[in-house]
């Protein structure tokens, strides 16, 4: 018959695990305050957390309360390997009372003469966040008691763990995106520019991006770009695009050419992935702009005289999809003096209970061709105002400025002077 745990023994776990002093530790203190007190309950002399990497798919340890050295030495185990491997590809708590090379990973752990190992998945909901094991010097037979209050403090780690992931991935993520956006979008020449990111408030930051930078011969860069997914990984993603299109960009003056490329290296390095973007190039010398589109949305045009509209570019397909791209196009659009362009991601129109086309047609009524950053201002009250946004928003708007054409007022030339 199963041992069933006595009321005394649970009640001793969760006051152990649920102390309220725990609540003020930083995460790594935490970690080893609750291994120290696993062992003194458990009565053993180890107690390690490993946690899963899901895209390496090994376990390292982070945390050891005995055997320290396991942390400091980086210790990796591959899932479905050995003693604490066989436990996350399980997901089942395992016993082991033969310790060696040939039952497990760690050759830390005989060296150290464990006799006995009880390991448990560290689990929150569907997802497998590591495992926790402990070990003994003297041979034991770990009870069901055992494996059911090892499993408590698992529980209790698990969260902790995950909720340590996911701020960790947030701030990491918050400072990528900070680190690769430009700092500033300094006046070149007679262009201006201007732009906003707002990051989701329901996704976090993400893939979103955009882009400026002087090419040779005067000419100007403008990208922007949405990778698809949120967090940490989106914007690690965005930063490997983002720096690749800009060597592209010195290579190849054809914005197709350079968006060809970037599609390449996508489908063949980041397998998996998919991003939408819009590149430009700006020759000031000759007014005009070469656009091409990998799936993005097309850019606000606003002349000096008449409404504001989309450029008509017909997009290609977007980077990293898994298809064949024949060719990829480009389209050239007048830009003279006193036109403003503005580039932004699907997070700016797209809204739940509303189509695109609607936001689409608000963005395209309120922009102009002002000053830019009066412009991006309008286009934020507009089509944000007080309302959080639900996914991310970059947006890059460039205008020439106009000529001065006015002339002060005075006599004409060989006119009759004034009585």
């Amino acid at each position: 018959m199963s041992e069933e745990p006595r009321s005394d023994d649970r009640l001793r776990v969760l006051e152990a695990i649920t102390d309220s002093a725990l609540s003020h530790l930083e995460f790594d203190k935490l970690l080893i305050a609750l291994l120290e007190r696993v062992r003194a309950l458990l009565e053993v002399e180890t107690a390690t957390v490993l946690r899963h990497d899901p895209a390496a798919g090994v376990l390292t340890a982070v945390a050891s309360s005995g055997i320290e050295e396991e942390v400091f030495q980086g210790v990796r185990v591959p899932v479905g390997a050995g003693f604490a491997g066989t436990i996350a590809a399980t997901r089942r708590p395992l016993a082991l009372d033969q310790v060696g090379p040939g039952t497990v990973v760690n050759p830390l752990l005989w060296e150290r003469g464990l006799a006995t190992l009880l390991g448990v998945p560290l689990l929150a909901g569907e997802s497998l966040v590591g495992v926790l094991h402990v070990g003994s010097v003297t041979k034991r037979k770990f009870t069901e008691t055992d494996v059911e209050l090892l499993q408590m403090v698992a529980t209790r780690l698990a969260l902790a763990v995950q909720l340590e992931d996911a701020a960790a991935d947030q701030a990491a993520a918050t400072a990528l995106q900070r680190g690769l956006l430009p700092a500033h979008l300094p006046a070149i020449g007679e262009l201006d520019f201007a732009a906003r990111y707002v990051p989701g408030t329901n996704t976090g930051v993400g893939g979103d991006w955009y882009d400026q930078f002087e090419l040779p011969g005067g000419r100007i860069g403008v990208a922007i770009g949405d990778v698809a997914g949120h967090g940490l990984g989106a914007a690690v993603v965005m930063g490997r695009l983002r720096s690749a299109l800009r060597a592209y960009a010195l290579d190849y003056e054809d914005p197709a050419d350079v968006l060809t490329k970037l599609d390449r290296k996508a489908k063949h390095f980041e397998t998996g992935v998919m991003a939408t973007v819009g590149y430009g190039v700006l020759d000031p010398a000759h007014e005009r702009m070469t656009i091409s589109l990998a799936g993005h949305l097309p850019p606000v045009l606003a002349g000096p005289h008449g409404p504001a509209a989309l450029v008509a570019v017909e997009p290609d397909p977007p980077i990293g999809l898994p298809i064949a791209v024949a060719q990829r196009h480009s389209t050239t659009v007048d830009v003279p003096a006193g036109t403003l362009l503005c580039w932004y991601t699907d997070g700016l129109v797209e809204r739940r209970g509303s189509s695109i086309d609607d936001g689409l047609r608000k963005l395209v009524a309120t922009v102009t061709a002002g000053p830019p950053e009066q412009v991006c201002a309008a286009v934020m009250t507009e089509l944000v105002g007080r309302e959080p946004v639900p996914d991310d928003i970059a947006m890059i708007l460039l205008r020439r400025r106009a000529l001065a054409l006015e002339r002060a007022p005075g006599p004409s030339v060989g006119g009759t002077p004034p009585d």
